[in-house]
């Protein structure tokens, strides 16, 4: 009996040894609060080896606004060496924390990445990690965001455009409302973002600011928009659209920009491979200008498209948003051709009268003779 109860309790003591390798899931996790007890705080900071400060502080008000918070992505998922705390020590882990590896998640865009001009970069002594661009501990969704955004965010961190595009006919015209990987990302796809623009406010109003000022939400947007349920709003439901807001005292004005999807090919930028083409965009049958799309931002920095008639880029409503042989407004087309045509009904009515009045005129002539 002693025997089989000592066999017992070393069973017993082995299963609890060996449990956290079976079933990790057992093993009491790290919650990010016990992070933040001492990343919370602004003066936490470190000196590197080569005499550099770096700061350690996280805002935690960000974080949670990041995308990867809202996917529930913990501190120690990315921090993976980090197994417990140690609260005896004045530092809980260890001093020196395994690098993180985005591509442990990000299969497809480091994919893309290690063939970009970026990854090359790093033969020549220059490392761009990820988080160089990303940021570290706040990365939130892009879609909301506005070509200047995406561009002070990113490519103007390390570049200053103005050196490389002399060639560029109206060069600030072109950075206002394209995108950067528009051009230097060609294999992404691409699409025309439409925004409402307030400008009583003076500022874009978001889609919880816009659904509510027409009495409305995100589920009955389309079905008040669209009112032939064909799930594309077309030129005539468009300018209702507008009659719309009007109605509900809401002046401003559609803003449109040229924008890439985001998706893992847009790492893929190489140096000699973007499109310096004109006709991409300045002919009437760009590809370019085919997908539009209405842009209704949530809270949560995602973003709903509903799709819109390329042909309302040709109306007098996206006025700012002209390219010269590849969008034009029917409109002021119709009013010069109505201008042509006047004046050379002019032309020819004075023709006309003259042939009329030859023999009026011949009488006078040979009277005055």
């Amino acid at each position: 009996m002693k025997k089989k109860k000592y066999t017992s309790l070393v069973l017993g003591i082995f299963s609890l040894l060996i449990a956290p390798l079976i079933f990790p899931s057992l093993c009491p996790a790290v919650e990010n609060e016990e992070c933040m007890e001492c990343h919370a705080d602004d003066t936490l900071a470190r000196t590197k080896s080569e005499g550099m400060k770096e700061n350690l502080f996280v805002n935690q008000e960000n974080f949670e606004n990041s995308v990867h918070h809202a996917n529930d992505i913990t501190c120690v998922d990315c921090h993976s060496d980090i197994e417990k705390l140690d609260w005896d020590n004045e530092i809980p882990h260890s001093e020196r924390l395994a690098a993180v590896f985005c591509d442990k998640c990000h299969e497809e865009e480091a994919e893309a990445y290690v063939d970009s001009v970026h990854k090359k970069a790093g033969g020549k002594g220059i490392t761009i990690p990820c988080y160089a661009c990303h940021g570290y501990h706040y990365v939130t969704h892009l879609e909301a965001e506005s070509v200047l955004e995406r561009e002070n965010g990113f490519c103007l961190k390390c570049h200053n455009p103005n050196k490389f595009h002399e060639w560029l006919p109206q060069m600030e015209t072109h950075f206002a409302y394209v995108e950067c990987t528009v051009c230097h990302a060609p294999e992404v796809p691409r699409y025309i973002n439409l925004r409402f623009f307030d400008l009583a406010k003076q500022k874009f109003l978001d889609g919880n600011e816009l659904l509510t000022a027409m009495g409305t939400d995100y589920d009955g947007f389309m079905p008040l928009v669209d009112t032939d349920s064909s799930g594309i709003i077309d030129i005539k439901e468009f300018e209702n659209f507008t009659y719309m807001l009007l109605a509900k005292d809401l002046r401003g004005t559609f803003h449109a920009e040229l924008v890439v999807a985001i998706e893992p090919v847009v790492h893929h930028v190489n140096r000699g491979a973007a499109n310096r083409e004109c006709e991409m965009c300045h002919i009437p049958t760009s590809l370019f200008f085919e997908n539009v799309r209405f842009a209704l931002n949530k809270e949560d920095g995602t973003t709903e498209h509903h799709q819109v008639d390329r042909k309302v880029l040709e109306t007098y409503y996206l006025k700012h948003f002209y390219a010269l042989g590849g969008t034009r407004i029917r409109l002021l087309d119709q009013i010069g051709l109505a201008m042509i045509a006047a004046g050379a009904g002019v032309v020819l009515a004075h023709l006309f009268m003259r042939i009329l009045t030859i023999p009026t005129r011949k009488k006078k002539m040979d009277h005055k003779i």
